[in-house]
Parts: C-alpha cells; sequence; structure tokens
C-alpha cells in the first residue's frame, strides 16, 4: 500500500457488498426499494407507527432469512485477521447480520443494530431474538408487549458513535469494504481517519461515493479482495 506509517492501530467499516456473495441482498437497488418495500415504509420510525404490523413481518422474514445464511470468505478472512493481529483492530459493521461473528470476529460493534435482538421500548432491554415478532410477544425483562427489531432506522441515531469515533482518532490505518459510501455518519469515517493522518483503502465491488477520500482503491467481489488483503496484512508485522 505505498509508503506508510507503521500500521499499529487498524478500523475497518464493513457494509452490505461483504454480505452480499452470501446471498443477504444489498439494501439499496436503484429503484430505491428493497425487498420490493420503499424504504420509509419499513425502516423509519414514522413506517413502524404507520404499520407495524408490515414492519414487523417484513424484519420477521430477514430474521429468519439470514439464519438459514452462511459466513463467506470475506467474513472469515476478517475473523482471521481479528485473531491475529497484535495491535487495536475494530471492525465496524453497518449490517445487521451476525455473520461477521459466525466467521471469526470478535473485536466488532454493529453501529445499525442487530436482526437477532430485540429491543423493549418500553423497558430499554435488548434481549437475543430468534424467532418472530408478529404475534407481540412480551419482553423477557418487563413482560410488556413493546418489542420492536433492534435496527437503527433512519432518521435514528446509529449506536455505538463515541466508540467508533475514538478509534478513528488512533487509527493508522482505515479500510472501507463493500459499502457505498452514501449512508451517513458512516460515509463521513473516511474523511475523518484520513484528516487524523491514516492511511486509507477501500476494498470494494465498484467505486463508492466518497473514492476520492481513498489513498487506494481495490475493486472486485469481497470474497477474492478481502482475503488477499488479509495475507498481506498479516504478512507485513
Amino acid at each position: 500500500m505505498g509508503d506508510m506509517r507503521p500500521i499499529r492501530n487498524i478500523v475497518i467499516l464493513t457494509g452490505a457488498g461483504v454480505s452480499a456473495e452470501s446471498g443477504i441482498d444489498t439494501f439499496r437497488s436503484a429503484g430505491g426499494l428493497w425487498e420490493q418495500h420503499r424504504v420509509e415504509d419499513v425502516a423509519t420510525p414514522e413506517g413502524f407507527a404507520r404499520d407495524p404490523e408490515l414492519v414487523l413481518r417484513f424484519y420477521d422474514m430477514r430474521r429468519a432469512a439470514i439464519q438459514t445464511k452462511a459466513p463467506n470468505a470475506a467474513h472469515e478472512a476478517l475473523g482471521r485477521l481479528d485473531a491475529a493481529w497484535p495491535g487495536e483492530l475494530l471492525i465496524v459493521t453497518q449490517n445487521v447480520d451476525d455473520l461477521h461473528e459466525r466467521g471469526g470476529a470478535r473485536r466488532l460493534l454493529h453501529m445499525h443494530g442487530e436482526h437477532l435482538l430485540a429491543w423493549c421500548t418500553s423497558c430499554d432491554m435488548r434481549s437475543p431474538w430468534t424467532g418472530p415478532l408478529i404475534e407481540r410477544p412480551a419482553c423477557p425483562a418487563c413482560d410488556t408487549r413493546a418489542l420492536r427489531p433492534d435496527v437503527v432506522w433512519f432518521g435514528e441515531v446509529p449506536y455505538h458513535m463515541d466508540a467508533i469515533n475514538g478509534a478513528l482518532r488512533e487509527a493508522d490505518l482505515f479500510v472501507s469494504i463493500g459499502t457505498s459510501g452514501a449512508v451517513y455518519p458512516a460515509a463521513g469515517f473516511v474523511r475523518s481517519a484520513r484528516a487524523l493522518g491514516a492511511r486509507t483503502l477501500e476494498l470494494n465491488l465498484e467505486a463508492g461515493k466518497g473514492a476520492s477520500w481513498f489513498h487506494e482503491s481495490r475493486l472486485g467481489p469481497a470474497t477474492e479482495l478481502v482475503p488477499a488483503w488479509v495475507e498481506e496484512v498479516l504478512a507485513s508485522r
């Protein structure tokens, strides 16, 4: 990746392109639809207030679907990097599936929530959840029927922002994998990292909207690019 200061602290941002090759649909299509639904109908607080049955059914289907998928070579490579890298490392994912965990990643934050958690809007407890929510089951903690998907919708504040910004401040290398660069605040991470002196690398099927902020872009499938990059990084230790 050219001349650079020694790499010790790495921050990796992952998006839908990492999970696409596991058969999980990317969020944004050209028509602004997500599995034939308008994003405004299924991924906003207003949509949930207007038609909770639609939203719960939609997420029940996706929660069931991700449990049938398997991590791919990109997830597994990042798991190997996490296990072997001696410096600081943080994987920040915009994905709400659990494929990073199943691929071996441990130093991981889900900034947009997780399909396999349910959030009680009454007592604020998050509970592991693999089944449906459409029947309005009771919260395991407070017994109130106020569970919703623990997924950050448009108009809501992403999770873990203080920890993410802290890691970006210390990063020697920022890597963006499989993300469009269209959704903020994640789309601004490369600019922040570069301004603070980090090297920046994009691994993507096609250049994202923030491509000009990366020192280097490598284009191709995540299952090819990520394992090759991980091997390169581990060999350079």
